[in-house]
């Protein structure tokens, strides 16, 4: 699901491409937030391509 945040992904895609509820997604990008002790999407994104998490533009 990181994957999809750092993306850019709404929690309505992010949703409809893990065949989930939106608010399912709206958790767990929540918990993610959390997690990562940060204070946005943003950040979770930044951490996540700072930290090289996923290969170079890979589509999802």
């Amino acid at each position: 699901m990181l994957r999809l945040v750092a993306a850019g992904h709404s929690n309505r895609r992010i949703a409809g491409t893990l065949y989930i509820s939106p608010k399912t997604a709206s958790v767990h990008v929540s918990r993610i937030i959390a997690r990562l002790g940060v204070t946005g999407r943003g950040e979770a994104a930044a951490v996540a391509h700072r930290l090289r998490l996923f290969p170079e533009r890979e589509e999802v």
